[in-house]
């Protein structure tokens, strides 16, 4: 029999992805419920939990190899002693070996895979023998997990659109992003002199300095923006694009205008004291930041990239949305959201359900778990208690 107590999330991610992040907030949330969540690691890969933070009932299983394939053995090993109630892992990878870790051992483990891109855009510039794997074990393999999830309808309807994987399998879970104290947190103004400048508002933007943020465009509409009014633009981040980025803001003119101060584990303070947030992904599987600057109440303009965007803001009710790498329509959508912000309360409704616990909630569902942490459990009746007292527990 399984251990009802248990629950296992194998993952293999850059340390700084929207992966890491929802595991950093999922985790810790299915311990406060009472489950033992064992994070089965990969090393020298993410998520890396704060273990000293996290509440009791988590741990890190370390697999025994810096390669996916060569974490079989552990794999195999751990369900074989644990036997947990449930597996979750995330990205294709990570996903085959999961299902054939489960087979091999023949343990009752619920598996549920996750998926958190538009799979058809993100494989489009890959080799073709990447491609043919990705695609056909999706649409093959997936069926024999007990479910599928991913972050957003965008995403659903094109895996099983590109894959052929039936669309009834696949289900739709928010991502936990954000914590319910960021709605009504005050947040310190950060120690930059851009900030707080009335007469000289700041636009800022966050994600990885690469192609598929497209912050070239971002460049290119800031420089109409600029030319309209005095105005500022931060992108928080790091990667590959940050020498051609400066390249091109030195050939726009605005420079001067620009800052990329790297890559900050917490932009929430950043977020709250910007007067815009810019999003302009070319793809994605849902947003964080978007969500993010939502949650503090910045006003946003987005683009309406496949997929998350639309979704979040409901179609533009609450932040406009412009076509990918159209700069003319970006700099006119910065301009009209500057002068006329929405409401800040209206702002964060849209973020709402992606907030830790309603999201927790949502896998525990997707899981085949109940919502209520493990009978007998000493750190689920704890966490019971607290929970009422905080004012927890509506459902989705």
């Amino acid at each position: 029999m399984p251990d009802r107590t248990r629950i296992a999330c194998f993952f293999s991610t850059s340390g700084h992805s929207g992966v890491d992040r929802a595991a950093k907030h999922l985790i810790p949330a299915l311990a406060r419920r009472g489950y033992r969540v064992d994070l089965l690691k990969v090393r020298r890969h993410g998520p890396d939990l704060d273990l000293e933070a996290c509440p009791p009932g988590v741990r890190v299983v370390d697999l025994g190899s810096r390669h996916t394939f060569g974490c079989l053995p552990g794999i195999l090993r751990y369900l074989h002693r644990q036997r947990p109630v449930v597996m979750l892992s995330d990205k294709d990878r990570v996903n085959r070996m999961a299902l054939l870790g489960r087979a091999l051992a023949g343990v009752p483990t619920r598996l549920l895979l996750s998926s958190g891109t538009t799979i058809s855009i993100d494989l489009a510039n890959r080799g073709p023998v990447e491609r043919w794997i990705q695609r056909h074990s999706m649409g093959r393999l997936y069926p024999f997990a007990d479910q599928v999830i991913v972050t957003s309808r965008g995403v659903a309807d094109d895996m099983a659109a590109y894959t052929g994987l039936a669309r009834e399998r696949i289900r739709v879970v928010p991502s936990p992003v954000v914590p319910a104290s960021l709605f009504e947190a005050e947040l310190p103004r950060p120690d930059h002199p851009w900030l707080g400048q009335p007469g000289e508002p700041l636009i800022l933007s966050a994600g990885e300095l690469c192609g598929r943020k497209d912050f070239a465009t971002l460049l290119r509409a800031f420089a109409r923006v600029r030319a309209e009014r005095p105005c500022r633009l931060m992108i928080l981040g790091r990667g590959s694009a940050r020498e051609p980025l400066l390249k091109l803001a030195g050939e726009l003119g605005i420079a001067q205008d620009l800052a990329l101060p790297g890559y900050l584990p917490h932009p929430y303070a950043y977020m709250a004291h910007a007067d815009l947030f810019v999003f302009t992904s070319r793809w994605e599987g849902l947003g964080f930041v978007l969500i993010e600057a939502l949650a503090v109440g910045t006003p946003v303009v987005s683009t309406d990239c496949p997929s998350g965007p639309s979704e979040i803001l409901e179609g533009g009710r609450y932040g406009a949305l412009v076509p990918v790498g159209d700069a003319a329509a970006l700099a006119a959508a910065m301009l009209t959201t500057l002068d006329e912000p929405l409401p800040k309360e209206r702002l964060q409704r849209a973020a709402r359900p992606y907030e830790i616990e309603a999201s927790t909630d949502a896998y525990l569902a997707a899981m085949g778990l109940a919502r209520e942490a493990p009978m007998g459990s000493v750190v689920g009746t704890e966490t019971r208690e607290r929970t009422r007292e905080r004012g927890h527990g509506k459902s989705l």
